[in-house]
């Protein structure tokens, strides 16, 4: 029986930033000091807060160390866990109180609004222990299911639960399931979506690395519910640690006869199979996965007939994504009405969303559906950094929209997104401030689904180019009204001819910002002039003669020679010859340089 147990976040992001060679050298400072029968080590998923990686949390007394480097870890060993007292340098701020000691986590401005269901076991169990994920009641769905349940029982707890699909348009998880299972086939199939290509999106790989178990646990739910027994979990080979692990979890449950023939003595067989995807994006749509898993090119099939018909080798499948199933086993063992009391009336449990961008606290939260944007960015978000204002949050990643600043205390649901031109999906959010131009955001957002239109319909492959053609004249200064017209006649017809969900929401990055920042694109095209201050062409640096000292540090730096001047003379900029690089501006010390 340990003592202590030292949980190091093993997640990508802590990973990046050196946590294996903190856990390296946290072993050898243990055995050290002669601690290795008192303190365990172990390397857990991601705790949330990433923006504060690398984190260790020592228990019994949960200290959440944040950025902890390899050379505090001798400190931490010999205060805290030989003679008991914390570090407090390292100590996470908001965790401390006024008189110096250490409060719960959950009274935290992070973590106090969240509800951890999806996560729960992310940063608490080591995800490469099968015996962890048991410690915590893990495989008892399964086994309850099995042989308590009937598949028509587990359909019906899905559907009183409320339980929506996590990965994009939200379709009622247990409906699915009821398509699937009412199709009689020699085979049918389960496959996972753990694709998750939406830039800043990392909800589905934190699963995958710090609770993989789950996943594998709802998979066999969901093959005996429809009478399939062989699984898919479609996964990119970008993701490397999020594969080991799958990869490690799957192999443990094939040896404990919790995956593999007469699962829990009930006759079911089920198994599952890891396929790598090459990182295309338009392989999150579930038709194309399931033609990539299939072995051919990763492209979208008309619908219908449905995957519950007709799906992965032409055979009724269902698809999920990894936080859709990740819910499911505690749904089970916990029941419909807990699920449904998270949530809103028609949007029901909680969400994972990967905060980036502008915002103070960068990470991943679980938030009950309805609490509000104002909260998220505000409260677990930390705020903008530098003071600056709040503008607009995009969802969805580059098929959702922006959500603008007067829509701040909109409460976050499905039904509510998609009332404001924006939509849940996977569970991206990224925050802009003041300094962000929406014309440009746009133009990145669209760039990337250009880059990723598999090229199968004309709509996507072609009305997707042509859009990003106008934008790019619009932050050049080269555009007109009419093109504004141009603009969104195409984004109408791709939306509505697109073959699937990627050419079909290709154009909300657009819609919602001319809708919503119609004077920004008004301000590029009529006054040739970028409001935010980021379309470079739009851009002319100056120099105020009263405030140039003359010191030449910025000819110094110039790299085309556009700025002429002698010493303790005022300089000038030759308008065409600067390339609009910023890097006068940056090096000035007397705030002498300008861009408008």
């Amino acid at each position: 029986m340990y003592r202590s147990h030292v949980l190091v976040c093993g997640g990508t992001g802590c990973k990046s930033s050196g946590s294996q060679e903190i856990i390296d050298k946290m072993q050898e400072e243990i055995k050290k000091n002669d601690l290795s029968k008192e303190v365990s080590v172990v390397q857990t998923g991601c705790h949330g807060l990433c923006s504060l990686g690398p984190i260790v949390v020592v228990y019994p007394e949960a200290t959440f160390y944040s950025m902890v480097k390899p050379e505090d870890v001798e400190e931490i060993v010999k205060e805290h866990l030989l003679k008991g007292r914390i570090v407090t340098r390292l100590v996470y701020e908001e965790s401390m109180t006024d008189d110096g000691s250490v409060r719960s986590l959950n009274d935290t401005a992070f973590y106090k609004k969240q509800r951890r269901v999806a996560l729960r076991n992310c940063g608490v169990i080591n995800p490469e222990v099968i015996d962890e994920y048991i410690g915590t009641g893990g495989y008892e769905a399964l086994g309850k299911v099995l042989t308590e349940m009937k598949p028509e029982d587990v359909i019906q707890v899905l559907l009183d639960s409320g339980l929506r699909g996590r990965g994009g348009a939200g379709f009622p998880t247990g409906l699915k399931w009821k398509f699937a299972m009412a199709n009689e086939a020699d085979q049918k199939y389960v496959c996972c979506n753990a694709d998750e290509g939406d830039p800043g999106a990392f909800m589905d790989r934190s699963v995958l690395e710090g609770d993989p178990h789950a996943l594998l646990e709802a998979m066999a739910i969901a093959g005996y519910t429809i009478g399939a027994s062989k699984g898919y979990v479609y996964v990119r080979a970008e993701y490397p640690i999020a594969v080991e692990r799958l990869t490690i979890a799957r192999r443990q449950a094939m040896e404990y006869g919790l995956l593999g023939d007469d699962i829990f003595g009930s006759g079911f067989n089920f198994d599952i199979e890891i396929k790598l995807g090459a990182g295309a994006f338009v392989c999150g749509e579930e038709t194309a996965l399931m033609t990539s898993v299939e072995g051919n090119r990763g492209e979208p099939r008309p619908r219908p007939p449905f995957p519950a018909v007709k799906g992965l080798f032409g055979k009724p499948t269902i698809l999920n994504n990894v936080e859709t199933y990740a819910n499911i086993p505690q749904i089970i063992i916990k029941g419909a009405e807990w699920f449904s009391s998270m949530g809103t009336e028609k949007s029901k449990g909680t969400k994972v969303f990967a905060l980036g961008g502008k915002i103070n606290n960068t990470g991943l939260v679980e938030i009950p559906m309805g609490t509000t944007l104002r909260e998220i960015i505000e409260e677990i978000g930390g705020g903008i950094p530098n003071g600056k204002k709040f503008k607009a949050a995009q969802t969805g990643g580059p098929s959702g929209g922006c959500i603008p600043a007067e829509h701040f205390d909109i409460p976050i649901d499905y039904d509510n997104l998609t009332a404001i031109g924006s939509m849940m999906g996977s569970g991206g959010m990224i925050v802009m401030d003041e300094d962000n131009c929406m014309v440009d955001i746009a133009k990145f957002f669209l760039d990337f689904t250009v880059d990723e239109s598999c090229g199968k319909c004309t709509p996507c492959r072609i009305g997707t180019k042509r859009m990003y053609e106008i934008l790019e004249n619009i932050t050049k200064g080269n555009a007109t009204l009419e093109d504004l017209d141009k603009l969104e006649e195409l984004c109408r017809y791709i939306t509505e001819n697109s073959l699937c969900g990627l050419g079909q929401s290709a154009p909300k990055p657009v819609l919602s910002t001319l809708n919503f920042f119609r004077d920004e694109y008004i301000a590029h095209v009529v006054d040739k002039k970028c409001p935010a201050g980021v379309c470079k062409d739009l851009l002319s640096y100056f120099i105020i003669p009263e405030k140039c000292k003359g010191c030449t540090l910025c000819a110094k730096v110039c790299p085309v020679g556009a700025i002429e001047g002698t010493v303790k003379n005022p300089h000038v900029i030759h308008q065409d010859k600067c390339i609009k690089c910023g890097a006068c501006m940056e090096k000035c010390k007397f705030g002498a340089i300008i861009k408008k």
